[in-house]
Parts: C-alpha cells; sequence; structure tokens
C-alpha cells in the first residue's frame, strides 16, 4: 500500500469516526422522560409535532385503505371504545388525551390496526369482523385489546423514538459506508452499512411491540375490560398470518404465540 493510500484510509476511517460521533451525540442528547412508561426515551420530535404529523397523515392513510366507514353502529363502537379507554386510564393523564381519534377503514381484506403519531387509530374492517368469540358478534373486549395494543404506541411515543432511532441508524451507515467503502467493490460498503441499520432497527421494534401489549393490558383493566380477551385477538393475528408466517428473528414483530406469554405475564402483574 503506497503512501498515498494510506493516507486516503486514514482520512476516510477520520471523517467516519466524526460522523459516527455526531450521530451519536445527536441522539443521545435529546432525551425525556417518559410518566406513563417510567423509562427514558430519546426523541426526535415533541407531542406537538408528533401530533400535527398524525393529523396531517391521516387523510392520506384513510384514502389508501379504501375510506373511512361511518354513521354504522361499527364505527360508533370504535369511536365508543376507544374514548373509554382514554379516558378512563393513564392515557387522560398524557399530552394527546384530546388528540386521540379512532377510525375504521372500509378495507375488508387487510388483517390490520394501526396508529399515526400523536393519537389517530386505525382498525380495518377485515381485523373488526374477525374480532368475535361467536362468530356473530364483535366482542368488544377484542377490540379493546386492539385499540389499547394502539393507545399503547402512542403515549409510549414509539413514532418519535423511532424516527430517532433511524436517524441513528442512517448516520452510522454513513459512517460505517465511508470507512468500509472500496473503490474496486463499491457495493461492499452499502452491504455492510445496510446490515446494521437493519439490525439496529429490528431490536426496537419488537420492544416497542412488546410494550405496548403491556400497556394495552394495563388501559384494559383501568377501563373495565377483561384482558384476558387480548390473547384472543393473538390467535387471531396467528390464524391471519397462516403457516409460512416469518419467523420471529426475521421480523421487527414478535410471535403471536411469544406476545401470548408477555400478555399473561402483565395480567398477572397488574392484577395484583
Amino acid at each position: 500500500m503506497s503512501g498515498n493510500q494510506r493516507g486516503g484510509m486514514s482520512s476516510k476511517i477520520l471523517i467516519a469516526v466524526v460522523l459516527a460521533g455526531f450521530a451519536l451525540s445527536r441522539y443521545y442528547c435529546n432525551s425525556s422522560f417518559n410518566e406513563i412508561t417510567g423509562e427514558k426515551q430519546h426523541l426526535s420530535l415533541s407531542p406537538d409535532q408528533e401530533i400535527a404529523m398524525g393529523l396531517q397523515s391521516a387523510p392520506q392513510m384513510i384514502a389508501e385503505m379504501g375510506g373511512k366507514i361511518q354513521g354504522t353502529a361499527y364505527d360508533e363502537m370504535v369511536l365508543r371504545v376507544g374514548r373509554r379507554l382514554v379516558d378512563n386510564t393513564d392515557a387522560a393523564k398524557t399530552d394527546y388525551r384530546g388528540r386521540f381519534d379512532f377510525h375504521l377503514l372500509n378495507d375488508q381484506k387487510t388483517i390490520n390496526a394501526f396508529a399515526l403519531p400523536g393519537g389517530q387509530i386505525f382498525i380495518t374492517a377485515a381485523l373488526l369482523a374477525r374480532l368475535s368469540t361467536d362468530g356473530k358478534s364483535i366482542n368488544e373486549d377484542m377490540l379493546a385489546g386492539v385499540l389499547g395494543h394502539e393507545i399503547g404506541h402512542v403515549v409510549a411515543r414509539h413514532s418519535a423514538e423511532k424516527l430517532a432511532q433511524m436517524e441513528l441508524a442512517q448516520g452510522l451507515t454513513g459512517a460505517v459506508s465511508m470507512a468500509t467503502y472500496d473503490p474496486q467493490s463499491p457495493n461492499s460498503g452499502a452491504y455492510i452499512a445496510q446490515m446494521v441499520s437493519n439490525m439496529l432497527q429490528m431490536k426496537y421494534g419488537r420492544d416497542q411491540e412488546l410494550q405496548s401489549d403491556d400497556l394495552g393490558v394495563r388501559f384494559m383493566l383501568q377501563a373495565g375490560y377483561d384482558p384476558e380477551q387480548l390473547i384472543h385477538v393473538m390467535e387471531v393475528l396467528k390464524q391471519a398470518a397462516g403457516p409460512n408466517r416469518t419467523p420471529e428473528f426475521q421480523s421487527t414483530h414478535p410471535d403471536p404465540e411469544n406476545r401470548k406469554e408477555h400478555i399473561q405475564e402483565a395480567i398477572r402483574k397488574y392484577k395484583k
């Protein structure tokens, strides 16, 4: 290796260290204590920014998933159960209390529920139809389990947390790309960097899902719902995924069987 080559390598490593240091410093300096979870979080957004982001994104999500179902007993049930879960639980103590809204989407095929930052919560008609123990009527406790889980994502500020993690991953990805770049094999650095990014983000996704299950149980009990029904929701998700579902270690979402164990632990914890 020539002196020029060694000098070029040293410069790349120095730049990579600076980039990584900046990304880590920005991530760890932006912290906030969450009164609901009792944890310190590294965040990139304020609650007001989360609320604005959710409100701005909601119309697009509604349009992409068949529009909203309105004026029926079903969307009224979703709204009623959602409000009960907010008004009668620790969720009412957060900055999002008056900003929660619950939407029933006219998607008859996709079995899903999700939350946008700041309190916009959605459930598809396809999932709602499966929340039944007798095959006829919707089980409100199962619905409360789904909505309680999504409320958990909001009050635990998982979107803001995830954004901060993604920004950190991007910063570290850039640093790794700089340090490992090889002009003779330009794709090698990008591959390694992407692996680093994926590994960082997978772990956090699982933790957030399990934390939302825990909060869902907590909110169900506080609002007077049966948390055991959240376990039945896991059965619905397991059946919907089918036998070829992605193994847990390759997914950001824990396997429903694993989630059932954590839900049972949460029930025992909060019933004490």
